[in-house]
This record gives structure tokens, sequence and C-alpha cells, in this order.
């Protein structure tokens, strides 16, 4: 398998209040050519830091990268040719219509003016930016912005498109409007590199996701390869205020030999339960023999949240 990012040993501290603080802890990463790889993980978990350095924007204390058939080290320039960035921010000038931001990246990137003008036209027909193709970004919505972002990303052609948390702030219409854009790149052959902290996000688009907690890695592997690490459906059951005695009734249940694996934690017992639609019947007796004050009980299946708490002890969504 060809993989179009290879990282070995990434780390990156800095240093805040006289403490030196360990932003990158050792990233190993191998990204196959022509996939959404999704980079998941908690604000603060190091996934911005981790894509500045491979995007060349910040160097690396310790260890290596290879990207786009570069060296990040030491071919910096010629790896900025082949990849293109969309940050958080965006790169767009509000005081310049689409036409001109892409021609002005057109003209960054030595492009002949006929053939940035070629493109251009192209990437708002792509992005469906004709109708405002004149106007300043300024007065574009947040969704008719982003999709403004990412053409600029891609007006140099580039085998590797990094986008960093690309639906922030979007409302769901925009948010699956540009799920849409993003999987149209994947089919035109670019490999898409995409940070989030949706869970769905992430399990919607990504062909492979890797989990990042702390500056470091807790998981890598398919949405489906991760949710089949926990095995079972996942009973939630919201316990009242006298339903007490938490650790007896999490022994009770860890008795059980349906019961995969349990946890409680702030008033909700977790239960991975083996067939957890035929079990609900025992657990709701189990609960009125212990009399235990049941609020909520909810079954459902394994999600990129239940693979997260499983590896770090706690909710991607709380984290």
């Amino acid at each position: 398998m060809e993989h179009i990012v290879l990282t070995n040993g990434l780390k990156k501290s800095f240093r805040a209040d006289g403490k030196t603080i360990a932003a990158v802890r050792g990233v190993n990463l191998a990204v196959p050519t022509g996939e959404i790889f999704g980079f998941l993980g908690p604000n603060g978990a190091g996934k911005t830091t981790t894509l500045r350095m491979l995007t060349t924007l910040l160097p690396p204390d310790e260890g290596t990268a290879m990207l786009a058939g570069c060296d990040l080290l030491k071919a910096p320039r010629r790896l900025r040719e082949r990849i293109g960035y969309v940050s958080q921010a965006g790169g767009s000038d509000r005081g310049m219509s689409a036409w001109e931001n892409l021609l002005l990246q057109g003209q960054l990137f030595g492009m002949p003016r006929h053939e940035a003008a070629a493109r251009a036209k192209a990437l708002i027909m792509t992005f469906d930016l004709a109708g405002i193709a004149d106007r300043r970004a300024g007065t574009y919505s947040g969704g008719q912005r982003r999709r403004l972002d990412i053409a600029i990303g891609m007006m140099h052609q580039p085998q590797l498109l990094f986008l960093d948390e690309p639906t922030t702030g979007l409302d769901p219409q925009n948010r699956a409007r540009l799920w849409d854009e993003v999987r149209r790149l994947r089919n035109s052959g670019v490999t898409i590199f995409l940070t989030t902290h949706y869970l769905d996000e992430a399990d919607a688009l990504a062909d492979r996701i890797a989990i990042m907690d702390q500056g470091t890695l807790v998981a890598e592997g398919s949405p489906r390869e991760l949710k089949k690490q926990v095995a079972g459906d996942v009973v939630q059951l919201g316990l009242g205020p006298n339903g007490t005695h938490q650790e007896a009734v999490l022994r009770l249940f860890e008795q059980q030999p349906y019961v995969r694996e349990a946890s409680y934690e702030q008033g909700q017992l977790r239960l991975y339960v083996y067939e957890g639609e035929a079990q609900l019947p025992d657990i709701l007796r189990l609960l009125d023999q212990a009399q235990v004050n049941l609020q909520t009980i909810s079954l459902s299946q394994p999600t990129l949240d239940d693979v997260f708490l499983r590896k770090t002890g706690r909710s991607l969504q709380e984290a």
C-alpha cells in the first residue's frame, strides 16, 4: 500500500509560565494515498500542533516525516508545492471577491495568468460559487466562505489537502454540503487529512481514523474496526440521587455473565452488554431487586465516543 504521509516520532513542546508543555509526544502516522484520513480528538489534544508541523508551519523538536514524496525537514519548499492547507481561520481576503482571491493564490504559486483564470473558473463551478464570485468574500455566508477557503487550498492542484476543523461554526445544512464537497475531492484522487472534534463528522467521512489525546495516539483504524473493539451493545442507565450504593450496583453488574464491561461516572452507569436488547428485562429486574431509583435507560450500538472512553477512561464529548 502506498502511503502519502509517513511520520516517525514527531514531538513538539512549548514553554508557558516557566513550564515545558509537551503538546505532541511522539506521533507515528501512516496515511494511504487516496483516502479521507480523520484526525480526531478533543480541543487541546495536539491535533492542530501536529497539523502545523506536517504543513511546514511549525518545526518539530524531534522526529521525521515524508509527505507526498518529500522530506519534511529537507525539502519544505517542494513539499508546500504539493500540499494544500485550510486552517480553522480560513485563507480568504474578505475585501476581495472569490475571483480575486483565487487569482491571487495562483499568482503566489507562479501560475501563468491564463492558467490561473481557467483553474479559478473550474473551482468556482465545482464549489458552486458562480452566483457570488464577483462579490466581496466578507458578504458571504459561513458555508460559502468555507467553500471558498477550500477552493483556495485546491488552486495549485495539491496531491494532499489538510483541512483543520473545516465545519466548526457551520449550521447542519452547510456541514452536510461541505461533507459532500470533501467526498468529491477524495473521489477525484486527492488525499484528505481532516482534523475534527466532531464524532459524527469523523464517522461519516473518514476511511480511517487516528484518535489523539494529550499529545499521543490512542487508537487507529477504520470507524468500523475501532467500534468493533467495543464488543456488544451499550446500555446506559441514569441513576437517581438515592440510587446510592453505586459501587455495590457496579459490582452487581460486573458479576453478570452477559456484561462485558461496566463503569460508573457522574450518575451514569454504562454497561457493554452482549445482545443488549435481550438482556434489558434482566437488567431492570436486577435494578428493582437492588432498589435502585432508575431515571433513564438507553440502548445503542458502540460509537467512536465509546472507543475514546475505553482508551482514556473519559468521554470525548466531555473532554
